[in-house]
């Protein structure tokens, strides 16, 4: 059976390099504890399927923003491709173009290299293939969140007009719905992840983003697993193996 690529681009809380930063520690952390996708390696991480994760925080680069800050709409709230702000509006650090370049050059390109490397070589094998761009988020929404409203699903499906047909993502709410969880579509967040090299130019390379909302598997105002986690394991798995039929057919 043929293999779903797994992009985890918020997984991690590794800073490599602190030049610049202006918080202290505690503020740093709080931010971490904010921004990361805890635990989505174990939730989406399986043998079978290629995992491509970022090794380093979102907090210290996000591969998942655009490398000019000129096309990133989320640049002019502070969290472009180097966020240089807190989620409160206060500065989390100073970056130089220097800098920025070298982060570019030394963990944003390398990780990009990585995803399209893993698509084209399911191109090669089967001609097609399916990334799930995998994700968590939080059940109340960040002062800088686009979208403030409330209640938040138990899941949201992301996708891209070019590279996610309306009856995947229909088909993978309809998974959520069928087992008793609220789902959406593109909110609280939108899109999905393809590699440039394939942007908007190759629909044989089909994207969906998962959102998994922390309240089902985090215990509130922590990182530490609930009870819930290994339910809302099982259950993204399940959903894997669905997704791994469908591309099968």
């Amino acid at each position: 059976m043929q293999q779903l690529i797994l992009h985890l681009p918020h997984a991690s809380t590794h800073i490599p390099d602190f030049t610049g930063y202006v918080v202290n520690t505690e503020t740093l952390d709080a931010e971490l504890l904010r921004l990361t996708d805890w635990h989505t390696d174990e939730l989406f991480g399986n043998d079978h399927d290629h995992l491509v994760r970022a090794p380093f925080s979102r907090v210290f680069c996000d591969v998942e923003r655009f490398s000019d800050d000129r096309h990133e709409p989320m640049a002019a709230r502070g969290m472009g491709v180097l966020y240089q702000g807190l989620d409160n509006g206060g500065r989390l650090r100073e970056v130089s173009p220097a800098f920025r370049q070298q982060v570019l050059d030394r963990y944003y390109f390398p990780h990009h290299a990585r995803l399209t490397r893993a698509v084209q070589t399911e191109l090669e094998q089967h001609s097609r293939c399916l990334i799930v761009d995998a994700h968590s988020f939080p059940d109340v929404p960040l002062q800088r969140d686009p979208d403030q409203s409330l209640p938040r699903p138990d899941f949201n499906i992301g996708t891209d007009w070019f590279h996610t047909p309306p009856e995947l993502a229909g088909c993978a709410a309809a998974f959520f719905r069928e087992r008793g969880y609220s789902v959406e579509i593109d909110r609280p967040y939108s899109g999905s992840m393809v590699p440039l090299a394939f942007y908007r130019t190759a629909p044989q390379v089909h994207s969906l983003m998962l959102e998994v909302n922390r309240r089902l598997y985090l215990c509130p105002g922590s990182s530490q697993k609930s009870k819930g986690f290994s339910e809302i394991r099982t259950l993204v798995q399940r959903f894997l193996d669905m997704l791994r039929k469908e591309l099968s057919l």
